[in-house]
């Protein structure tokens, strides 16, 4: 899997464009990194900048960006609404595919000392990565911000992790440090800056203190006006979304704005956003209203609407959401074929694809008819009896048909292991053992992958019985069609299992695999016997 870390840094800059651009260009240039969102604020006078890249990258790029911040920032003449003590405030790595907590922890201590000897300022470091218990806050660590920090760099509890512990007039010093997806998250008010704080106090984690804590955990905020839009916001940091969502805190925003007679007018996501964060939002919308969306794209279009992302700006999911920013095309040549190309090429004079990848294709033909049937029952008034039945399969055979089509190419790579280790050397004891060990490893993996497409297969089954009872009767050959196929598809992939089980030397596994597929193919057997016993009724 790639590794990718993403990196949030902080600049006390949101006026100047020339400054932005030139920040944001340092990013782009530097090799291995993508600058995924630039976000300036006037009013804050702060620009949050997203880049995403590999371990290595991921420090060019921040040392890149703090470069042109020593020469282009001056703390001595910066004000703004936004809490600060750095031309570079904070830099936080953040891990998202392939990486540990603990390696991003590495990367920004890499790039706190890297950064404070070439730039000769102070570093401290914050949250995961911190050295001591007392600085893992970052407002405990900036607390008397830049106008304070001269004064306590003289108190040895607060000498920085890394650079001098001098004062540097111009820049000041920055946090870095390793963290959890955080979303800055603002709610839009119609009121004054001290109403929006007054809710922001009764809902942040610290409260007013530690006697009068407020109701969400893994939330910082407060409350403020922005000139440019004329309107207050409670601004916040989820810290932790799967713990206080965004929908959580929009609705008891709403909740405190009531109770003072004020409107709330949208919100808006700060930089970028996690998949997740917004389904989940859509997920609350829908069983709060009883509403039945399946898609992931209308999912997101009710969150972006009920949480109005709009309000400020348009929300381009495509531009805000992380997944959707660094997704690559998939690596799926045979499914992206057409069906003319894809038939033509099994039947080509070569070994791959073969029944594996014909059989993954097959099951997805089977279970995509049955989501088709279920579809075109959903929302057709004379069937409006058994809509209950099709808007609980929907979703099951939609996902499990989209699910199927990545098999098809992935059985066809499923040797690749093998065949790598059958290239291996075999001069040496050494040497033999190493290559029989890839090979079996290849083994395994050419047998996981057509069981994979059973246990899909599988799934499909006591949703294709509902669809058999209470789809379309106009539509019965296709479910009888998409019975048959998907018994079909999950026979061929067992045969792919049972062929590459010959050669296999652990026993524990063999048996595991081989109990488990057959109880798959038993079920099938009978599951498709029972559709076809269902529809031959009606």
């Amino acid at each position: 899997m790639k590794k990718i870390i993403e990196c949030v840094p902080n600049f006390s800059e949101g006026r100047n464009r020339e400054v932005i651009e030139a920040i944001a260009d340092a990013i782009k240039d530097s090799g291995g990194c993508t600058l995924l969102d630039v976000d300036p604020g006037h009013s804050t006078n702060r620009t949050v900048y997203t880049f995403v890249g590999d371990p290595k990258s991921i420090i060019d790029g921040a040392m890149a960006a703090a470069r042109v911040a020593k020469e282009r920032i001056d703390m001595r003449s910066h004000s703004g609404e936004h809490p600060r003590f750095g031309a570079m405030d904070v830099c936080p790595f953040i891990p998202v595919t392939g990486v540990t907590m603990e390696e991003c922890v590495e990367v920004a201590k890499s790039f706190g000392r890297r950064a404070a000897e070439e730039l000769n300022v102070p570093f401290y470091l914050y949250e995961e990565s911190a050295e001591h218990d007392y600085r893992r806050s970052l407002p405990d660590i900036r607390e008397g911000e830049y106008e304070g920090l001269q004064e306590r760099l003289q108190d040895e509890k607060w000498k920085p992790d890394y650079g001098p512990t001098e004062f540097v007039p111009s820049w000041g010093a920055t946090a870095t440090g390793a963290r959890r997806f955080l979303i800055a998250y603002n709610v839009n008010l119609l009121g004054t800056p001290n109403q929006a704080h007054r809710i922001a106090l009764n809902l942040r984690e610290a409260g007013r203190g530690e006697d009068e804590p407020g109701r969400l955990m893994e939330v910082k905020g407060m409350g403020w006006f922005v000139n440019e839009y004329n309107m207050a916001q409670v601004t916040v940091n989820l810290n932790n979304f799967r713990v206080t969502p965004i929908h959580i805190l929009f609705e008891e925003v709403k909740k405190e704005a009531r109770a003072l007679q004020l409107a709330v007018t949208g919100s808006e996501i700060v930089g970028i956003v996690p998949l997740e964060s917004l389904l989940m939002a859509a997920d609350y919308y829908i069983e709060k209203e009883n509403l039945f969306i399946y898609e992931e794209d209308q999912r997101i279009r009710l969150a972006v609407d009920r949480l109005g992302l709009n309000s400020i700006s348009p929300f381009i999911p495509e531009k805000r959401i992380i997944e959707y920013i660094i997704a690559e095309e998939p690596d799926e040549p045979l499914a992206a074929l057409s069906i003319r190309d894809f038939i033509e090429e099994i039947g080509s004079r070569s070994s791959a694809p073969g029944g594996g990848s014909a059989s993954a294709a097959i099951a997805g033909i089977g279970v995509g008819l049955g989501a088709m049937v279920a579809k075109l029952t959903h929302g057709v008034r004379r069937f409006e009896n058994v809509q209950p039945y099709m808007m609980k399969v929907i979703p099951t055979l939609h996902e499990l048909t989209r699910q199927l089509i990545p098999m098809i190419d992935a059985d066809t790579s499923a040797f690749n292991e093998y065949m790598e280790g059958l290239r291996m050397p075999r001069e040496t004891g050494e040497e033999r053992e190493a290559r029989s060990a890839k090979m079996q490893s290849g083994l395994q993996t050419a047998i996981n992958v057509p069981l994979s497409t059973m246990r899909l297969g599988d799934k499909a089954w006591d949703a294709l019985v509902e669809v058999a009872k209470y789809g379309n009767p106009a539509s019965k050959s296709d479910t009888q069609v998409g019975a048959k196929a998907l018994k079909t598809g999950i026979w061929g992939a067992y045969q792919n299992v049972l062929i590459n089980m010959q050669d296999i030397e652990d026993q524990n596994f063999k048996k595991r695999r081989v109990t488990e597929a057959e109880k798959i193919i038993q079920r099938a057997e009978s599951k498709s016997t029972e559709i076809l016993e269902i529809l031959a009724k009606v």
